[in-house]
């Protein structure tokens, strides 16, 4: 099966979007690509694009934005994993944006080497050089 790296966009709730976008572009190097808020309030963002440097990326928006299931969904329930070539470099930089670094950049026995940080809002993402079978 061939694949595209561009084709999965997992999609999260955050309490703070301009907040975590902010995080998310200075701890961990994505591009804000798309944060579009609401018309009549511009703390509420409707929608939102983070992509990856190394293809792909998360959509997201502001929780309690409407009653929908997507509106309604809680934050801080997200797990992703991201490759990168570069694990030392984003452990660094992510540690020195303050990111709370849950799993030490270390060698996996499977032959990936990454770390895990958690966000501020709970989510937790994982780094390594894996890229999967």
């Amino acid at each position: 099966m061939e694949t595209s790296p561009n084709t999965i966009w997992p999609c999260l709730a955050f309490d703070d979007a301009r907040a975590m976008v902010e995080f998310l572009t200075t701890a961990f190097g994505f591009e804000a690509t798309a944060v579009y808020a609401r018309d009549n309030d511009d703390s509420v963002v409707e929608h939102g694009e983070l992509r990856w440097p190394g293809g792909g990326g998360v959509m997201f928006g502001s929780t309690g934005r409407d009653d929908s299931p997507f509106g309604t969904r809680p934050p801080g329930v997200a797990n992703l994993y991201l490759v990168t070539d570069g694990p030392d470099a984003l452990y660094d930089r992510a540690k020195a944006a303050g990111a709370r670094i849950i799993r030490d950049l270390r060698d996996e026995d499977y032959g990936s080497r990454g770390f895990s940080a958690a966000d501020p809002e709970g989510n937790l993402w994982s780094f390594g050089t894996y890229r999967g079978e």
